[in-house]
């Protein structure tokens, strides 16, 4: 077994894991009356119909990508870059601290999480876990996660997906906090005056 094929795996381990968190929390949103698919206004609030197409095609590609990477195909094998192994396993490490972080994240929001920019019937405002000390701990748990990819795989394809979804998870996140404020008012307001957004405040 080659190294790269180990890494490979190391990857795949990752990725399972990733799936298997997010696939229990949305059959849990599911179970619980929320929806999974955005609303009219969720649609609105991330750009319109356009940039839902988009997403949905680029999702499409992303997954055929990763099938590519993951059988070896010699054009990706293109764009390695040369690595030492401990700092690649570094990045394996990362992603599994940065998974557990994220799935503490999605424990404390349970049934209240949503992939859109949506809030679901009643819904009611997560102050707890690291929801006390940061306003977006999910967003902090999927930069790590992402960040880890290039450093596993020594691939230029993966940091330019790293790079492009933390671009737009930070595009996104003013939208999510004005969404919130909306809903929430006052409440939200002086919640964000002792929280950071990715930091927490000292």
């Amino acid at each position: 077994m080659t190294s790269e094929t180990i890494y490979r795996l190391a990857f795949l381990v990752l990725l399972v894991a990733l799936l298997a968190m997010r696939v229990y929390f949305m059959i849990r949103v599911q179970r619980s009356g929320g929806r999974i698919m955005p609303d009219e206004q969720a649609v609105q609030r991330e750009g319109g119909r356009g940039v839902l197409i988009v997403r949905v095609v680029m999702f499409f590609g992303l997954i055929a990508f990763l099938v590519e990477y993951l059988i070896g195909a010699d054009w990706i094998e293109a764009f390695s870059f040369p690595l030492p192994d401990w700092l690649r396993w570094a990045g394996f490490a990362l992603g599994m601290i940065s998974l557990g972080f994220w799935t503490w994240t999605q424990i404390h929001l349970d049934t209240q999480w949503s992939a859109q920019l949506q809030l679901k019937e009643n819904h009611h405002l997560v102050t707890t876990g690291p929801y006390a000390y940061i306003r977006h701990p999910l967003y902090l748990g999927m930069f790590g996660w992402c960040f880890s990819l290039p450093l596993l795989t020594g691939n230029w394809i993966f940091l330019v997906i790293c790079t492009l979804t933390i671009a737009a998870l930070l595009w996104r996140v003013p939208k999510e906090e004005q969404m919130m404020i909306e809903a929430f008012g006052d409440e939200y307001t002086a919640y964000m005056q002792h929280t950071g957004r990715f930091i927490p405040k000292f």
